[in-house]
Formats: C-alpha cells, structure tokens, sequence
C-alpha cells in the first residue's frame, strides 16, 4: 500500500535521489549536484515558512514527491501555495499516487488557510496538464518570464514553455 506523507529527516537522501531522477530523466536538465539536493531538502525540512515536501512511500522505497513553496499574495495579502514539482516514477504510475500527492499539497494549503495554490507544469506535460484539470483547476492566461542565470555547467532546456493552473 503506497502511503502519501510528509518528507521527514530520514527521507533526506532517499529523497534526494528521486530528485534527481526527475531532474535529470523527466526535466532533461543536468544533474546537480548531491550536496545541493540535500541541502536543499533540508532548508525546507528546517524552514516550513519556505515550503513543504510530500512522499510516496511504497514497502520503504520513494516513488513519488511534490514540493510546495510558500509566496504571497499581493490580491489576498496572504500566504499563497505554489506546487512546483509533482513527480511518481515511471514503475508506479496510473495508480492515482500523482492525484493523491496532488490533494495533500491542496489540503495544506487549506489547512493553512492560504488565499489558494497555483500549480506549475511545462506545456508539453500533457498528464499533468490533465491532473490538474480534472482537479478543477483553471488554466491562467498569464504569460511568465523567466530570469535565470546561466552557465557552461548549468543551462535550461529553452524550448519548454510553461503552463499555470490556479487552484481555489
């Protein structure tokens, strides 16, 4: 039975290499490296005002995460949820570990009372694109920017354009 939770401590390096798997074989972007993933996972362990981690745990190994980031609203003036990264590895999907990942992110914003939760996907991320849809959300017309600074080591597929839903 696939139990969804909150990342804790001793997720951190388990979690870390889904991270990665996602980075590398889903987003197609070099790897980072393995001190920045955990530090990573460990600044928002440690400050849950930055955001909140939740696992897909199946028999002790992770197949699944989604990161939520807390911003604010300047609409509300309050909190705002922003789900970045929903990810079930290739073995475990289409047994619905994305669309109960995606309804604890939800439910923490609630609980928390945030003016809503905004999820984030590339425009060529059909199934998420469909999650999200059938979780009621609505596709923003916005258009972002994105300002990254770039380097030999480190460079962004351009190509991706990027898809908002707003959830409420």
């Amino acid at each position: 039975m696939v139990v969804i939770r909150q990342a804790v401590e001793t997720d951190r390096e388990r979690l870390a290499t889904l991270m990665q798997e996602y980075i590398v074989k889903f987003c197609e972007q070099p790897a980072p490296s393995r001190k920045a993933l955990t530090l990573h996972i460990k600044r928002l362990l440690n400050n849950p005002s930055y955001g909140i981690q939740f696992v897909a745990e199946l028999e002790g190994k992770l197949v699944g995460f989604a990161t939520v980031y807390v911003s604010w609203s300047t609409y509300y003036f309050k909190e705002t949820a922003i789900l970045k990264d929903l990810y079930v590895s290739p073995l475990n999907r289409g047994n619905k570990i994305g669309e109960r990942l995606f309804k604890i992110c939800l439910a923490y914003s609630q609980k928390y009372e945030f003016a809503g939760m905004t999820a984030e996907c590339s425009s060529e991320n059909k199934v998420a694109q469909n999650l999200y849809q059938k979780m009621n959300g609505k596709e923003n017309a916005g258009v972002q920017y994105r300002f990254f600074k770039r380097s030999a080591a480190f460079t962004f597929k351009t190509s991706t354009k990027w898809q908002k839903y707003v959830i409420v």
